[in-house]
């Protein structure tokens, strides 16, 4: 599964690529054609609150790639990230209703702490089951 925010579930959606950072290079390694991504997108505090979703499902077409043109957002924190380590995309469904991540919490195996399960998400990608992953892609 992959984490974003919603300016970068957009660049996905209309590039269909996906891009982490030199930090993750061992979790994108383990990636391969053929895999299927689940893309998450991460909610925001603030005076309008914004729920967690799963926005799309799409499958690996490439090996990863590096890259530095600037295409996805800054992140806050680190002006001058490009998210070079790259893989190119096949969409095989963007979810018309997407799915709301926070009921699913307490079915998910690898969510160990279900009282501040967020910290579970705080990076770019999280291995699934193939059970997770069918828990999550049912929304159920």
């Amino acid at each position: 599964m992959c984490i974003t925010d919603e300016e970068n579930w957009n660049v996905v959606k209309d590039k269909k690529v996906w891009g982490v950072s030199e930090m993750y290079k061992n979790t994108i390694a383990k990636v391969e054609k053929g895999d299927m991504l689940l893309i998450y997108e991460m909610g925001k505090n603030g005076k309008e609150p914004k729920p967690q979703y799963v926005r799309g499902l799409y499958e690996v077409t490439s090996e990863v790639k590096t890259d530095n043109k600037r295409i996805f957002g800054i992140h806050p924190d680190r002006p001058n990230e490009t998210y070079p380590l790259r893989l190119k995309l096949k969409e095989i469904e963007v979810f018309e209703s997407p799915i709301l991540f926070k009921p699913l919490v307490e079915k998910l195996e690898f969510i160990k702490n279900k009282k501040q399960w967020s910290g579970s998400l705080r990076r770019a990608m999280v291995p699934l089951s193939e059970k997770d992953f069918n828990t999550i892609r049912n929304g159920k």
